[in-house]
């Protein structure tokens, strides 16, 4: 190759690679439950801001945001969500207390379904988990696309919960004729057991709860409690896009709410509930979800990048041809 030919390969080679840098991260928010949900979004302290920090996403609706490179924080679903007539804004779940659409810097009122994002972390890897720590209310689902890595896969709680939540845990509406959200053991009880806490503040001593395991048992790769790291922590190399599913399909069957109800802790801080059955939910994975909800950005992103790789590519080879 001659000096010319070098010097026009390392020009279009710049220019992909360079190209590739510049397609950010987006997140894709899509709502296929059968209501609206107000999404809320967190970014960790002494993170860049998100362009947004609360929206409204009716039924059927989608919405894509980009984040700061490295961004770091998390999502939720606000539920039953209503405005007054001073104007202040309340939700009965997810509520960040900030009065407004916009969360503005405040964080989820649990109990909510979390989804929680670290992007380009160690070794540039974009870390990502969906957390029921903080309790349920909500189906959810994070779809990374275009990532690579043998732990870049979804994870999310796609059950509902609502109806098989235990009475001990089970927060309802104010006439008791809904159930709205489901608590964590932690916030239903404030012990340190159930919060990981005092003497239960480490991996070696806060051993998973019977009440966790049902929430691992439904959602095997969500966290259920503050130290299960090793299932439900996620990785992906260079992905273009996460999408985050509300109320995924899925033809998933909670179990009967006999199974969880009335097995309150004992008062000497022991934990009798029973276990439930593992075969009794089961977690579908990528499986169920939606491939029509991938957004044609997806495939734009990679035909821009597919055909400038091969624009570049073939410039290489009419070099090598006529010796330029």
């Amino acid at each position: 190759m001659d000096q010319l030919s070098t010097k026009s390969f390392s020009f279009f080679l710049t220019l992909y690679l360079s190209s590739s840098l510049v397609i950010s991260t987006t997140f894709i928010f899509v709502n296929k439950c059968n209501y609206t949900v107000w999404p809320g979004l967190l970014s960790n302290a002494g993170i860049a801001p998100i362009s947004t920090t609360g929206f409204v996403l009716k039924s059927g609706d989608s919405k894509s945001i980009t984040p700061p490179a490295s961004w770091g924080g998390r999502f939720w679903g606000r539920t039953h969500c209503s405005q007054d007539s001073t104007g202040k804004f309340t939700c009965l779940t997810g509520d960040c207390n900030s009065g407004k659409l916009e969360c503005s810097g405040n964080g989820a009122t649990p109990p909510a379904t979390l989804a929680e994002f670290t992007l380009n972390g160690s070794g540039g890897l974009d870390f990502f988990d969906v957390s029921l720590v903080d309790g349920y209310n909500v189906p959810m689902l994070v779809v990374p696309q275009g990532g690579s890595g043998d732990n870049c896969m979804s994870t999310g709680c796609i059950v509902d919960l609502l109806g098989a939540c235990p009475s001990e845990l089970k927060v309802t509406s104010v006439d008791g004729n809904e159930n709205l959200a489901c608590r964590s053991a932690c916030e239903a009880f404030g012990s340190a057991q159930y919060c990981c806490s005092g003497a239960y503040g480490s991996p070696n001593t806060c051993k998973p709860s019977s009440y966790s395991e049902l929430f691992k048992n439904a959602c095997p790769r969500a966290y259920s409690y503050a130290y299960d790291d090793k299932t439900s922590t996620f990785t992906c190399d260079s992905a273009s896009e996460y999408i985050i599913t509300f109320c995924p399909s899925t033809n998933t069957k909670y179990p009967s709410q006999k199974s969880w109800q009335g097995q309150n802790p004992k008062s000497d801080g022991s934990d009798s509930s029973p276990q439930l059955n593992n075969g009794s939910m089961v977690y579908v994975g990528a499986g169920v979800y939606d491939q029509s909800e991938i957004s044609s950005s997806t495939c734009i992103h990679i035909w821009e990048s597919e055909t400038l790789l091969t624009f570049a590519m073939a410039m290489w080879f009419l070099c090598q041809l006529f010796h330029f």
